[in-house]
Parts: C-alpha cells; sequence; structure tokens
C-alpha cells in the first residue's frame, strides 16, 4: 500500500520490507474509507491464517546471512512489522482513494512534531502558526526548540494578508496550521493556505487531530504534511499514546524516515497494535462523536449562563460554511463559554459526572477539560491564551441523553 523511503545515511540499510499488495490485503484502489481502515496494512498472518496480524515484540531480526536481511528487517528501531502496519493503514487513510502518502509513527504527537521539524528545518529557520494552536506545539517550538535557533510567528490564519506578510517577512519555512483548532474551534482554508505558503515557498503542515483522516484530508488540498495525536481519536480509547506524520513528498518522507530512525522516539509494538485496532473503528466512532456532539451544541445554546457555543455544525458559526466544504462532518470537540466566568466554568468542569474532568480528549468516553489551566497553561500571558470562562468538551459516544442530563445538572448548578 505504501512505498518505504530509502534512508539517507550509509549506515542504514536502505532494505525495506516487503509491501503489502492490493492482492495481499484484498483491497482496490477504489475501497471506501471503513474498508481501508480494516485491511490496510492488516493481511492474514500465512503461516496460522491468523486474521489478526501477531504484534512483533522482537527488538532484533536474525539475517539470512551477513548483510542480507529478512524482509529488510534488522532492528526495531529502524524497522518493526507491527510499527509497519499501523503506518500502511494510516497512510491509506490520509492518502485518500488515490493513495500515494507515506505515514511515519512515533511515540507521542510531540515526538512527531519534534522529527517533522528537525527533518525540515535547521537552527535560524522560522515558523509561522496560528494564534491558537495546542498548547504543547507552541511550548515545543517556543521553548524547546526556539533555543536551538528555530523562530516563531503567530500569525490569524483567518486573514490570509496578514499570513502573506509573515511568510514573506520571515521566509518561514513552515506555515503551521490547526482545523478545527484547539480550543477555539476556528476554520481555516486548508487550500487557500497551501497556495500561499507554496507561493512563499514553505510548507503547509496541518494538525488533523480533531477532524481525523474521516472528516477531513488536508493532502488532497494541497497541504504538504499532516501530524496527528494519535493518542486522540485514532487510538480512540484513551489507552494509548501516539503520534504520526504523513507525507506525499518521497524526498520529504526519506528525511522524515531518517529522523524517525536516527532520533529514535518511535512508537513500541504493543502501541502500535493498540493504535491499529482503535483506528479500525474510527468511522463508526466518528459518526457517533458527530451526531453527539451536534446534538449538545444544539441544546447548549439555550441553557442560562452560556455566553457562546464554539462548534462549527451550527450554522451561525463562523467557519460553518467553510466546514461544510473541506470536511465531511463537524467532529466532536465543543467549547463552551460561560457569563458566570472563570468561577462558572471551573464550577461546570469540576460538577459534571460522565463528562470526566481531565486531560486529551478523543475517547470513547466523554471528558471535560478547563484549557487555560490544563492543555493551554503553558500559553497564559500570550496572545495565544485561552479565554478563562471557557471550557472544553470531548463528547464520548455513550447515550446522548445521559451526557445532556449530565451537563444539565453542573450547568443548573452554578
Amino acid at each position: 500500500m505504501t512505498e518505504r523511503a530509502a534512508e539517507p545515511d550509509e549506515n542504514v540499510h536502505t532494505d525495506q520490507p516487503a509491501e503489502t499488495t492490493e492482492q495481499e490485503d484484498g483491497l482496490r484502489p477504489s475501497a471506501g474509507f471503513n474498508t481501508r481502515a480494516i485491511h490496510a496494512g492488516q493481511s492474514f498472518e500465512p503461516l496460522t491464517g491468523a486474521v489478526v496480524p501477531p504484534v512483533h515484540l522482537s527488538t532484533t531480526y536474525a539475517p539470512e546471512s551477513v548483510g542480507q536481511l529478512r524482509r529488510g528487517y534488522d532492528y526495531g528501531r529502524g524497522t518493526n512489522p507491527t510499527r509497519d502496519s499501523l503506518q500502511d493503514q494510516l497512510a491509506a487513510l490520509e492518502g485518500g482513494v488515490d493513495g500515494g502518502a507515506l505515514a511515519y509513527t512515533f511515540g507521542s504527537g510531540l515526538a512527531a512534531e519534534n522529527a517533522l521539524i528537525h527533518a525540515v528545518a535547521a537552527p535560524g529557520a522560522h515558523i509561522v502558526m496560528g494564534n491558537d494552536v495546542y498548547g504543547g506545539t507552541y511550548r515545543l517550538i517556543d521553548k524547546v526548540l526556539g533555543p536551538w535557533g528555530i523562530g516563531h510567528t503567530v500569525v490569524d490564519m483567518a486573514d490570509v494578508s496578514a499570513v502573506e506578510k509573515a511568510l514573506a517577512e520571515t521566509k518561514a519555512a513552515i506555515l503551521w496550521l490547526e482545523t478545527p483548532s484547539n480550543p477555539m474551534m476556528k476554520i481555516s482554508d486548508i487550500a487557500a493556505l497551501a497556495e500561499t505558503a507554496h507561493a512563499a515557498g514553505a510548507l503547509l503542515v496541518v494538525d488533523n487531530t480533531f477532524a481525523t483522516p474521516y472528516l477531513q484530508l488536508p493532502l488532497e488540498r494541497g497541504a504538504d504534511v499532516v501530524v496527528h495525536s494519535t493518542t486522540k481519536y485514532i487510538g480512540g480509547h484513551s489507552d494509548v499514546i501516539g503520534g504520526a506524520v504523513v507525507v506525499q513528498d518521497p524526498e520529504l518522507a526519506e528525511k522524515v524516515k531518517f529522523q524517525q530512525f536516527a532520533a529514535g522516539a518511535v512508537n513500541g509494538p504493543l502501541d502500535g497494535y493498540l493504535t491499529t485496532r482503535g483506528l479500525k473503528t474510527l468511522g463508526v466512532r466518528m459518526d457517533r462523536h458527530n451526531a453527539n456532539a451536534s446534538t449538545i451544541a444544539q441544546w447548549l445554546l439555550d441553557r442560562p449562563g452560556v455566553e457562546r457555543v464554539l462548534y462549527p455544525g451550527l450554522p451561525d458559526h463562523p467557519g460553518h460554511e467553510l466546514a461544510s466544504r473541506q470536511m465531511r462532518g463537524y467532529g466532536g470537540m465543543v467549547s463552551v463559554q460561560f457569563t458566570g466566568g472563570a468561577t462558572a466554568a471551573r464550577k461546570v468542569a469540576e460538577t459534571t459526572r460522565l463528562f470526566q474532568l481531565a486531560e486529551s480528549l478523543g475517547g470513547v468516553e466523554s471528558l471535560m477539560n478547563y484549557p487555560a489551566a490544563m492543555t493551554h497553561a503553558s500559553v497564559a500571558g500570550t496572545e495565544l491564551a485561552v479565554p478563562d470562562n471557557l471550557v472544553r468538551l470531548s463528547v464520548g459516544i455513550e447515550d446522548v441523553a445521559d451526557l445532556i442530563d449530565d451537563l444539565d445538572r453542573a450547568i443548573s448548578a452554578v
């Protein structure tokens, strides 16, 4: 399904595992999303016929002879069959029906982002990013990569002229975009920003964690790179940490693959297996996340004490029309602002029971987060700061009537 890039290093084996062909995994190029999610990279194990590929825990592999590897495997940091299966699976989904994508998975979403930036940028390079990116991404770029010599500029991605100006003034290597954004739920035009980035000689990187490849395919709209925290919707069960980088350009893929091998922030085989298992049900889970979130967002509009509901599926959302064009659904994330300020927001966050107060998102269970003091605490005091009257809902797949009852009791108690 996917082509493996050669390593740009003479000390790294260029032999790669045999590819999963369409005959082996039963897929045709026109296969639908759910079919690809279940079968890409998941051909049965030939020795026993096991329909679920085994988890390969071995850290090292015996060659046929010196220099003659078995299907390209030698050491687990470089290659692992379980990780390769997940990478094929992700590539088949982010690459769309026409394929051509190459995916690389890591130990966390931030590890994936770090590897990508090291692959395409060097000290003196610059990154232009949205003014509401995930706090962990900002912390990585500002606090970790900043001292290494990577500069950054923050801009409103809805203001294309401001983006053009920032790219021109900084000669940025990367334009970094989240859409929908976390947690302000802003929608940005991927195709327009891809054109803007490319005109300035920059790569467009899209964090597709909120939308997932089920709802949005940035590569098909001109993006150069997609990044994911696979911890979220892709894993889907709040039990495995991971990240991914997906690209289409073979030269760029080669650089990312080298970072994966050389720096070694890979995901382990058990993590890969759990992520693969979760990814197989992404489509059906997202349908339920979408339906529940839409119902809850509409219900919240009429609640006393609610100042604003941020959900792109609502007709009055500023990005509703754009989201309707570039997404096939609006997602499972809803942000809510309260007229009672921080006190009300904290009270709601600490009162719900089915919506558990916790970091993260995208699991089957509903979660409530207070970003100003939790996920986005690292951007407090900057222009990326999240309003302190806002809570973020990761709407799960429970019965929606029970979720509404839980929210109603919490909001009524404020």
